[in-house]
């Protein structure tokens, strides 16, 4: 199994708490994936500034597909695959602001995220979700 699927497989049942990044405590979907990164890399590649649930929406600025970019590697040139972080703009008109990992892909394919009053689930990675994914990424080999 993908390492990066097997450590969020870990995180399955955490609850949603914004800002927080703490298996089986609590973590939003950018906890989520931090968590991930901590577990694959080691301590994070930067210190997570304060934000709110909104993403900077009023602004207009897409600040957490810029740290993808500066963290993780883009694939969208290549073949969806387990263990890629998916960025979604939840709105046509809104910035990408939600994060999941590819579980599964096939006839079947699952994602896992952390949802709002939800926690960390896996989910099935529909039409509607796929048609919100802005942008993919993989964590870097190390």
């Amino acid at each position: 199994m993908n390492a990066v699927v097997a450590e969020a497989r870990q995180w399955l049942g955490t609850p949603y708490v914004h800002q927080a990044s703490v298996r089986g405590a609590g973590c939003d979907c950018l906890g989520l994936v931090r968590g991930i990164w901590r577990a694959l890399h080691g301590a994070e590649p930067q210190v997570m500034p304060r934000y709110t649930p909104d993403w900077d929406e009023p602004q207009g600025a897409e600040v957490l597909w810029a740290a993808a970019r500066r963290h993780l590697r883009p694939v969208d040139d290549q073949v969806m695959a387990p263990g890629q972080v998916l960025l979604f703009r939840m709105r046509e008109d809104a910035v990408a602001k939600h994060l999941g990992v590819v579980a599964a892909v096939g006839a079947h394919p699952r994602f896992i995220h952390a949802y709002t009053r939800h926690g960390v689930l896996e989910s099935p990675l529909s039409d509607p979700w796929v048609r919100r994914i802005a942008a993919r990424f993989e964590f870097e080999r190390g």
